[in-house]
Formats: structure tokens, sequence, C-alpha cells
């Protein structure tokens, strides 16, 4: 339980690529996916530009066999989780950190595209629980 703070992300963007699939040694799939989102702002001569950031997420479990199969490069989701930070010395001794994403929740947005799959409507992949199809 989380005591006077909260640590919530919520994302809507394009997947930068397939799932990197990997299994813990006792079978737990874990996925990570890159995902991407754009803001578009007017800089000082009145001119649109857009600053893309890209954010790193983890998927653990059933969902992230979904990912798998489901999410494929430039799909659009929408991703719920809680930042992480973990860190690690490199083989000089040099400590890294990575900030990631650990989702709870991740839903395809739009569906799928014509002539794939076979037109399912939106799908939904949520903690432990099972693919709706």
């Amino acid at each position: 339980m989380q005591r006077n703070s909260v640590n919530k992300v919520l994302l809507v963007g394009r997947t930068g690529s397939d799932a990197d699939m990997k299994y813990t040694t006792k079978g737990m799939a874990i996925a990570n996916i890159s995902v991407a989102t754009t803001e578009t702002r007017k800089d000082g001569k009145g001119e649109f530009q857009d600053s893309t950031e890209w954010h790193r997420v983890v998927i653990f479990g059933k969902m992230a066999e979904f990912t798998e199969n489901y999410v494929k490069k430039g799909a659009l989701v929408y991703v719920e989780g809680r930042l992480q930070t973990r860190s690690w010395d490199d083989k000089e001794d040099k400590k890294h950190f990575m900030t990631e994403i650990i989702a709870d929740k991740l839903t395809m947005l739009g569906g799928w595209k014509k002539g794939e799959k076979d037109d399912t409507p939106v799908a939904v992949a949520e903690g432990e629980e099972e693919v709706p199809f």
C-alpha cells in the first residue's frame, strides 16, 4: 500500500518494434516494448515542431504473452503502470540507471488493420486475467 504518494503512469502512443520476449527460470513471460509519445508545440517562429519521447515498458505473465502475439510495431496502445528505476554496474564498474514503466494494463486502440486477424475489436490485457477473446 502506498502512503501519501502516487506512482502512476498513463501512456497513449505507438510501439517502436515487436515485443522482445524473455522467460524467467520458472517460466514466467517477460515482454519489453518501446512506446513513442509525440507532443506538438509552436516554436518561436510560430511553426509546429514535434517532440517524441520513447518509453521502455516491461510487461509480465499472460499480459506479456498477449503482447507478443498481438501487439506489433506501429500499434497504437494505451498503457497503465508505474515507474521503476533500476541500476547496475558494467564491466568497468560504471553505474548505469534505467527507468522503466512496469505495466499493469495494456489496451490496443483502434482494433486491427483490415485483413489482419479476423477484424476483432479492441483487445485488452490486464494483470494475470485471461485475455478476453
